[in-house]
């Protein structure tokens, strides 16, 4: 049977023995009000609760008083519910129905959630049109029509937000916000927060009710107090974690991350280049009703803001948004096991957050989470799981469509990560929501410092900071760090602490500025540290800055073996089990042990400062873990250049000059610092970097040392031993740790190659002085002995390198060949695509067959060099030499080769459609039977070319030059394709026989 919550309220009169009152002079909403001020100051009175039913239709009427004054009195309304079942219960001596339960409980209880949620922004003034009354009686009349029965009122109990009781209460307040012009977006908002979170207090009065409605609500007491010790927990993991951490402050400053956080901006991956404002896009599609199924993805390098994003939109939907949405941030590089669903991997990780066994958090209909999963990318660094990138984000587009499709929880799904697996592109149209971060620019610079300057009141230094970063005399690579949201601070901080003057940087190399930010910025913070960290409490002491300075000194030195530890660990953390060993094992460091044990890694690395690392104390063992990727990067290129100083020093021995560091020590440190995958561009830079501060580094030296072992391990002087060798060693070292993604030939191999990396660096920065050009030139394929005479031993390394992974050696060593000396090598069939060989010496290679598609060829030197069957589409030869080079039957499509000079090079039967040849010099080339269907041969040299039987359908000739003294007219035959060629017109010294042949026909 239904019931009207007016036919209730009069039964609730009835009991009560009074009547509606016929004074049409009491404001509306104020006897509810009232009774609300006696109830706080009395626990129960009868009068209160008859005045209240003789002078009002419904609980709610109390919306139409001045809300300013009832949200600061804080006024408890869920005690007046619970009277009203009491006392009914008592007069009548019957449990009230189901239907009058729900209709007094879900009134009290949701003026007890609009009391919560408003609160939150007093700021806002709720009165501003005090002619509310009229406004609301139309909504109110209808609130009396509501009807229940047993169904919906049960409903109504199991699920507030989802019953009909929920809209029709929101309609009443919709439109009291609405009248004190409050945003229709933002009311609506504010609305279904209050309907969401109404339940707990719908908890609460039940518990407190007891007897009044214990026959009537089927749920037991029992499961009530469960519900709302869920409901609780979740209260504090949001503020222990997520409020928490937004307040952390920077290293030891007084303030926050938030203070000086701007919102980032992004673009559209795969779509238009549209750029957006980062925390607006991502709320636009959480609120989107129509974007429930996508998995919202936000790419960005390390060091773009990535994780901090994550910290403050968790926060601010903490703030806005719960308990609409739930926010739940989850670092993935955190979760333990890999299970066969994400909702098995979500569930186990809820009830490590919420210490709680229950299974059943994600089917909770009061809670719609919002998983945030920072590092997509942390899949990689987890050797020991056989689970993929590619794997998880099926696992996630499946969970995402499941729980919005096929039932109604409505869970959503953000990623964070580096950019999206090629394998994995396929998924974005089907169900993910992609943008890629932007560096901060100009604009938002200018913002940050201005958050920055009112922060430490310091106007005329802020502004010349601002002056400087914008000025030409700031190098590109200081330009490029202030993009960075932490680095941007690391600069402010140490210009304000006077760690990094503005003439410093003026001074440096651009090949080092980076590194010397870097320097500074660790010297600058191990410097604070101990100034400020360990500075006595004793009154009249004084800092002993020479033990500060040498703790320092010691605190670098296991920082730099840290970041050997997090590299070779997959980049992000490693045991400290691992450290200690590391350092126990390294005669240098054995003075730092008892120092180490007892402060150092002790009270470690917790003490210290976020900014380089932190200790996790909650994970199964304690590790290090640096905070930006690139300070690991740096520490650890520190780490490579105090071995690099070891191993050329010398000590007087009774028979001359000794090197400190045997044949032997050193082999064996190089496969221990280097024998655990490749080297990144960022550590190779920092590490030339670092060697050019140091002042008269021996070059020649390391240069000599390094190549010695590098022929070594070309004859697999390493591996091939009946007796334990190197890579053997080393395995075992990482295996011991868990780092178990290696094997021996792995080992072997990345070892090499990281060698053969710094030979190229070495040689790459000798040829830049004229000092060292002639003492350090590197030959990575051995040095050809006579003109044109082919080398084979890079061919074979290549060959090594890719048995355990194909095109491994591109992967590893592409990106480094530029200007590296190849002439002669032969590379036939192997693959350098995408491979950086800008000023490479390639004369009299062998390339046949090679792929270089997409490879930077410019300034390439690739004279006499065979390239017949080469696919070099896309490839880039700008200004590279290519006379008497073989290319017949190579394929060149779309490759760009602007004023490449091609003398009597031979284009046979190749590939050149689309080819950018503009300004090319191409005198005698033989391009018989090439395909140069719309080539641009622009403004180029063609004299004396042989183009029999080329195609040449499209192709652009405006400009060019057909003929001079030396080589001649060009060739042409009957084959010859002519149709539709461009700019012949404008061409230079076209032949004459070739202009009548071409009107004839």
């Amino acid at each position: 049977m239904k019931k009207h919550l007016s036919e209730s309220w009069q039964q609730f009169r009835t009991s009560f023995a009074v009547e509606e009152s016929q004074n049409t002079t009491i404001e509306t909403g104020k006897a509810v009000l009232e009774a609300a001020k006696t109830f706080k100051e009395q626990s129960t009175n009868v009068e209160a609760l008859k005045l209240l039913l003789q002078n009002s239709s419904s609980l709610l009427d109390i919306l139409c008083s001045p809300l300013t004054q009832v949200l600061r009195a804080r006024l408890p309304f869920l005690p007046i519910g619970i009277a009203l079942l009491r006392f009914d219960r008592e007069v009548t001596k019957q449990y009230p129905s189901l239907e009058d339960c729900v209709f007094i409980v879900s009134q009290v209880a949701y003026l007890e959630s609009v009391i919560e949620i408003l609160s939150l922004y007093p700021a806002v003034n709720w009165d501003a049109n005090l002619n509310i009354t009229k406004v609301l009686t139309k909504q109110l009349q209808k609130i009396s029509q509501i009807e229940l029965n047993y169904h919906t009122a049960s409903q109504a109990i199991a699920c507030f937000h989802q019953s009909e009781l929920a809209p029709a209460f929101n309609k009443v307040l919709l439109a009291r916000l609405m009248a004190v012009n409050i945003p229709k977006a933002n009311a609506i908002l504010l609305t279904k927060r209050i309907a969401w979170n109404t339940h707990r207090y719908m908890i609460k009065a039940w518990i407190q009710s007891g007897d009044a409605v214990k026959n009537v609500i089927q749920n037991s007491l029992r499961q009530w107090y469960k519900e709302q010790q869920k409901l609780q927990s979740v209260d504090a993991y949001l503020q222990r974690y997520l409020t928490a951490k937004s307040l952390e402050n920077i290293f030891d400053e007084n303030f926050a991350f938030k203070d000086i956080y701007v919102p980032l901006k992004a673009k559209y991956v795969n779509e238009n280049p549209e750029t957006v404002d980062l925390e607006k896009w991502a709320k636009e599609i959480l609120l989107n009703p129509n974007a429930k199924e996508q998995v919202i993805f936000i790419q960005g390098y390390s060091g773009s803001g990535k994780s901090f994003f994550c910290k403050m939109f968790a926060d601010w939907i903490r703030q806005h948004l719960y308990p609409i949405w739930t926010p739940i941030l989850i670092e993935i590089k955190d979760i333990i096991s890999f299970e066969p669903s994400l909702e098995s991997i979500l569930e186990a990780k809820l009830q490590k957050i919420f210490f709680s066994s229950d299974d059943s958090w994600l089917k909770n209909h009061h809670i719609r989470f919002l998983f945030i999963l920072d590092g997509l990318d942390e899949l990689q660094s987890k050797p020991r799981i056989n689970f993929n990138i590619e794997a998880f984000i099926k696992q996630v587009a499946r969970f995402q469509h499941e729980y919005n499709s096929h039932n109604e929880m409505g869970h959503r799904v953000l990623i964070t990560g580096r950019a999206m697996p090629t394998q994995s592109i396929h998924y974005l149209s089907c169900g993910f929501k992609s943008v890629e971060i932007l560096e901060i620019d100009k604009q938002l610079q200018e913002i940050w410092l201005s958050k920055w300057e009112i922060l430490q009141g310091n106007k005329d230094n802020t502004a010349a900071l601002w002056h400087f970063l914008q000025s030409d005399e700031c190098p590109p690579q200081v330009q490029q760090l202030a993009q960075e949201p932490l680095l941007l601070y690391l600069l402010a901080a140490m210009y304000r602490d006077g760690k990094l003057t503005v003439d410093k940087l003026k001074q440096k190399n651009q090949q080092i500025a980076k590194t010397v930010i870097y320097q500074e910025a660790l010297n600058w913070v191990l410097t604070k540290h101990h100034l400020e960290g360990d500075r006595s409490t004793d009154s009249g002491n004084q800092l002993n800055i020479g033990i500060a300075n040498q703790e320092a000194k010691d605190l670098k030195r296991i920082l730099t073996e840290a970041a050997a530890c997090v590299v070779q660990s997959g980049g992000k953390f490693a045991s400290i089990s691992m450290l200690e060993a590391r350092l126990e094992e390294d005669e240098t460091a054995k003075a730092l042990i008892i120092k180490a044990k007892k402060r150092l890694i002790k009270e470690p690395i917790k003490t210290a400062f976020a900014a380089f690392y932190i200790c996790s104390t909650d994970k199964p063992e304690s590790r290090v873990e640096f905070f930006h990727k690139s300070f690991s990067d740096f520490l650890f290129a520190e780490c490579l250049r105090t071995h690099f100083k070891i191993w050329t020093q010398y000590y007087e021995a009774e028979d001359g000059r000794q090197l400190i560091t045997t044949d032997a020590q050193m082999n064996w440190e190089i496969y221990d610092l280097l024998g655990f995958g490749r080297l990144t561009l960022e550590i190779v830079e920092f590490a030339i970097g670092l060697l050019i501060e140091s002042q008269n580094f021996p070059w020649e030296q390391l240069f000599r040392r390094l190549e010695n072992f590098y022929r070594s391990w070309c004859q697999g002087k390493f591996i091939d031993s009946a007796e334990d060798t190197l890579p053997q060693k080393k395995l075992r070292q990482l295996h011991k740790y868990g780092i178990q993604k290696l094997g021996q030939r792995q080992v072997d191999i990345y070892t090499g190659l990281n060698v053969m990396i710094l030979l190229l660096e070495l040689h790459r920065y000798a040829q830049e002085r004229d000092d060292l050009k002639e003492q350090i030139v590197f030959y990575p394929s051995r040095q050809a002995e006579e003109e044109f005479y082919f080398t084979n031993q890079l061919l074979h390394i290549i060959n090594y390198s890719d048995c355990i992974q194909p095109e491994n050696f591109n992967h590893v060593v592409g990106q480094f060949l530029s200007n590296a000396n190849l002439n002669g090598a032969i590379l036939s069939g192997v693959d350098l695509s995408n491979a950086n060989l800008c000023g490479t010496n390639l004369s009299g290679a062998n390339l046949s067959g090679a792929i270089l598609s997409n490879a930077n060829l410019s300034n390439a030197n690739l004279s006499g060099a065979i390239l017949s069957g080469a696919i070099l589409n896309s490839a880039i030869l700008n200004s590279a030499s290519l006379n008497n080079a073989i290319l017949s039957s190579a394929i060149l499509n779309s490759a760009i080769l602007n004023k490449a000079i091609l003398n009597s090079a031979i284009f046979s039967v190749a590939d050149l459609s689309g080819a950018n040849l503009s300004n090319a010099d191409l005198q005698g080339a033989i391009l018989r039977g090439a395909i140069l269907t719309n080539a641009d041969l622009s403004d180029a040299d063609l004299s004396g070319v042989d183009f029999s039987s080329t195609i040449l359908r499209g192709a652009n000739l405006s400009r060019a030059n057909l003929s001079n003294d030396i080589f001649g007219d060009i060739v042409w035959d009957e084959n010859t394709n002519w149709d539709d060629v461009q700019g012949l017109d404008t061409a230079i010294n076209v032949p004459e026989a070739l202009l009548q042949e071409l009107w004839l026909a």
